[in-house]
């Protein structure tokens, strides 16, 4: 299963191969990123990608199965 290859530091990236986030864990079926990428007025909480956004794992790299600027419009924020 997918979620069992996501560790934490692994790297983020879009489909286009744009860094996206960096893995903090994993939460239920959600992939939690750490703050520190996050840009100004974002790094008080942390973003979530849905486990059905990944599309697979290669190079201590997790790929998403979109781009990165779409990808980063559909985060789930933590409240």
């Amino acid at each position: 299963m997918i979620l069992e290859q996501i560790v934490p530091d692994m790297e983020v990236i879009g489909a286009d191969g744009v860094h996206v986030g960096t893995v903090d864990r994993i939460e239920g079926e959600r992939v939690k990123l750490t703050k520190a990428d996050y840009a100004v007025g974002h790094q008080d909480h942390h973003h979530y990608v849905a486990i059905g956004l990944v599309a697979g794992v290669e190079d201590n790299r997790v790929r998403l199965s979109a781009n990165a600027d779409v990808a980063v419009s559909i985060f789930i924020e933590e409240k």
